[in-house]
């Protein structure tokens, strides 16, 4: 039997066998990447760390358990707002300078408040603005949590 004789029959056979074999590895390799990506986010998100939510919504972790995925996770999202999450919904970490907004320089302001606001300087207007850290959040949460007993 020749060559062109015997991949005129078989041919088909190895063509398949080959894809079968690739999406296989490809499947494979998929699978690993996104086990290495769920434990780099189980390992970021502990209590106190911003995260984006899949629904769009930023906010704080205030309990999570990476060894049991199928327990909610408890978000705050408002000061005093809690909110239960599939642990699952949690997109990413979020790093600070990540979030920080962007100095738009074709910005053009909507009314006269909004042009007052941006000739007074940042520091007059972060002076009002007090965020909590993680310990804080954790203390005010466990606080209330003793008020509603």
């Amino acid at each position: 039997m020749n060559l062109a004789t015997f991949f005129s029959q078989y041919g088909l056979f190895f063509v398949l066998a080959i894809l079968l074999v690739f999406m296989v590895l490809s499947t494979r390799r998929r699978n690993k990447r996104m086990k290495e990506e769920q434990e780099k986010k189980a390992t970021q998100t502990v209590p106190g760390a911003k995260v984006l939510l899949q629904g769009g919504l930023y906010g704080t972790i205030v309990e999570f358990d990476p060894e049991n995925l199928d327990r909610p996770a408890k978000v705050e999202i408002a000061p005093g707002v809690v909110i239960e999450v599939h642990s699952q919904a949690i997109l990413r970490v979020v790093d600070e300078e990540q979030n920080a907004p962007v100095a738009d320089e074709a910005h053009t302001p909507l009314d006269e408040q909004t042009a007052l606001d941006a000739q007074t300087p940042l520091d007059e207007r972060a002076k009002d603005i007090r965020i909590e850290s993680a310990e804080e959040t954790k203390a005010r949460l466990e606080r209330d949590a003793d008020d509603k007993n």
